[in-house]
């Protein structure tokens, strides 16, 4: 029987529920909703906010913020305050390498591998020789809408128990397609004579894609859990999938995260009757019956397509395809300024539904530090500390594949712990079924279960302030979480809107086993929402759903949302109207709406040029609201960008001052 993928309303089309995981809660369950004053009342509340003001500044005023407000909009259009510009670039299916091929819906799948992917998320601008008139923007692509990709098709009815089924089997050209608008582009771009920006030509123009070679490194790299029939020996893997957020290391590569990377497979193994998944397929929930795209039925192709079967088929795992999933789920690392460069997963960060990593600053001689969120229902928020010093001189991706994960624990009174995923430690043992490294790695998710750690509302991007140090992250929603589930740091029962908690380590230590933490804001309309001091959202500011956070050079924080395609605009989410972006002075707590987009999309990703005066932000899946029946109907959600009657097509905003100025200051 095929088991169905369950949509929570705000979760977000592409996020899939997650497996109770039943944790036990830390301090006294919290029943009713915790207002902002429980937080900043009291002698812990003040030493906690002591932690996030500099000495001499007061919580009041509004310098940071030099934009007015724009109001919510439902429009089938970008909106911007006064006195900016904003143009699009690189529109999914733009060329950028090869033979150029033009965009068209009815594109081939080998057009597709030299063309701008699909549903832009994470990205980062890479400056070369710190000029700020053109760089590498490499984005990630998290996934795809068949219905708007391929000309047959017509045929199809979205959410049908055969969808993108063609008398039972996908064209394989479809299916290559498919694959081909997945993963990364890494593109050249420069300002133009009228201010404006453009993709060039350049030998540094690459996509990564779903069948891109890559290699295993780190702890997993050679374990019996990555040995497939494409690799024997366990080092290398095919292609990345379901990109999400990203991160910039600080010897400047780029990390992809691998997010809802389990719908991609099946495993539809039993015994006597009854499921009989490994624990490293059923804990991130690899379905039964059939994948989200149904890539392992194409109709030629052989093991490129195949692999996504994942059921036991032969005797061992190299004549099969029953370990092509635990070698996804990773950190990817790729270098822009080497398009030869194999692209390398770093298991020692962990499997799970990577959102994606942030750095903390890194200080010469001290560890390096990073954190990364599990996109997912009740899952965890987790940091890394190289084992290694960080030195710049000598600095590369090595320092990531030796140290100790760490997943956080949030304690009720305001304090916090990191506790070490470590085989031999905090009951990671083989009696307890983690007889390696690499087991514990390949269970990320189970072992941060084993040891305590604290069940969040869907951890996703962090951020850490670049004067104070603080670490934020957003936490998207839970409509899961039970009255008698809620703890101080997840206040919310049937959490739709979500919130953004910050902490601080001890002793301003990244690499310290100990934080004091806050709530920054509470999501929500105006009768629910509160900011930092307590008071309720308005119309400037009023928001559901953050996921994107984003930290610029002179300390605004950037909190995007992602407001389910298929709840924008009803019910509980109406007040907010089309997905957005805001800004934030993380000192006075002030928010302000920045931007809003078109119809049905998801704002994703923000970079800057090095002097901060051109923004870079994503629009993803326009038009992802249109039902079965429009679309049969040849009637769509959105035409963004091109207007008319036009297929709607994930772009690039660039955002600029018209005083050439510096981007919300």
């Amino acid at each position: 029987m095929s088991q169905a993928i369950e949509i929570i309303p705000g979760d977000g089309g592409d996020e899939p529920p997650c497996l109770e995981t039943g944790n036990p809660r830390f301090g006294d369950l919290v029943t009713r909703r915790l207002k902002r004053r429980d937080v900043l009342a009291g002698g812990l509340a003040t030493a906690v906010v002591a932690l996030f003001v500099r000495p001499g500044e007061a919580r009041t005023g509004g310098d940071r913020l030099d934009f007015k407000p724009v109001p919510v909009s439902r429009a089938d259009s970008v909106t911007f305050p006064e006195g900016y510009r904003v143009n699009v670039i690189l529109p999914w299916g733009e060329p950028v390498l090869g033979r150029m091929p033009a965009f068209a819906v009815d594109n081939s799948g080998e057009d597709q591998a030299m063309q701008v992917g699909s549903h832009h998320d994470g990205m980062h601008f890479f400056a070369i020789d710190g000029h700020t008139d053109g760089g590498l923007l490499v984005i990630n692509h998290e996934y795809v809408e068949p219905r708007l990709m391929h000309a047959s098709a017509s045929g199809l009815k979205l959410g049908a128990e055969d969808a993108y089924l063609i008398d039972g089997r996908r064209p394989a050209d479809d299916v290559l397609k498919e694959m081909n608008a997945h993963g990364v582009s890494v593109v050249r771009i420069r300002r133009e004579a009228d201010g404006g920006w453009a993709a060039v030509p350049d030998p540094h123009n690459r996509r990564i894609t779903a069948l891109t070679p890559m290699e295993l490194a780190g702890p997993v790299r050679g374990s019996d859990f990555v040995k497939t029939k494409y690799s024997p020996n366990g080092t290398c893997v095919r292609g990345t999938l379901n990109n999400c957020a990203s991160g910039a290391t600080p010897w400047n590569t780029y990390l992809a995260a691998e997010e809802n990377w389990a719908q991609y497979f099946r495993n539809d193994d039993s015994k006597d009757g009854k499921p009989d998944q490994p624990r490293e397929h059923s804990q991130y929930q690899v379905p039964r019956g059939k994948t989200r795209y149904h890539w392992e039925l194409a109709d030629s192709g052989g093991d490129a397509f195949v692999r996504f079967d994942a059921s036991r088929k032969a005797p061992s795992p190299v004549e099969d395809y029953r370990n092509e999933p635990n070698a996804f789920g990773w950190m990817v690392e790729i270098d822009p300024f080497r398009p030869d460069a194999v692209p390398v997963k770093r298991t020692a960060l962990g499997r799970f539904a990577h959102e994606g990593v942030v750095f903390a600053p890194a200080v010469e001689g001290k560890p390096l530090v990073c954190y990364s969120g599990d996109d997912a229902m009740f899952q965890f928020i987790y940091k890394f500390v190289s084992a290694q010093p960080f030195s710049k001189a000598g600095a590369s991706g090595h320092l990531l594949d030796d140290g100790t994960l760490y997943v956080a624990r949030f304690n009720d009174d305001g304090t916090g712990d990191w506790l070490a995923l470590a085989v031999g430690q905090n009951g990671l043992t083989s009696e307890n079924g983690f007889r390696s490294q690499a087991e514990v790695l390949v269970n990320t998710r189970a072992a941060a279960k084993h040891v305590g750690a604290t069940r969040m509302d869907r951890p996703e991007w962090g951020a850490v302030e670049p004067t104070t140090g603080a670490v934020y992250f957003t936490l998207t929603n839970n409509a899961k979480r039970k009255p008698d589930e809620v703890d101080k740091a997840n206040p919310h029962a049937e959490n739709y809107f979500g919130h953004i908690v910050r902490w601080t380590e001890e002793d301003a230590d990244h690499a310290a086993t100990r934080f004091r933490w806050e709530l920054f804001v509470i999501g929500g309309d105006q009768a629910s929402g509160r900011d930092l001091a307590g008071l309720p959202l308005d119309e400037n500011n009023l928001f559901a759903c953050p996921d994107g956070l984003w930290f610029d050079a002179e300390g605004r924080l950037w909190i995007q949302t992602d407001i389910s395609d298929n709840s924008l605009n009803k019910g509980r989410y109406e007040p907010f109207g089309n997905n957005a972006m805001l800004c934030a002075d993380p000192q006075t707590g002030e928010i302000r709406r920045f931007l809003t987009g078109p119809l049905g999309q998801e704002i994703t990703g923000v970079t800057t040029t090095p002097d901060g005066r051109t923004m870079f932000v994503n629009v993803q899946h326009p038009g992802a609201h249109t039902s079965a029946d429009e679309f049969a109907q040849g009637r769509l959600g959105s035409h963004w960008p091109a207007g008319g009657s036009a297929t709607p097509r994930s772009a690039t905003l660039v955002i600029t001052r018209e005083d050439g100025g510096v981007v919300g200051a």
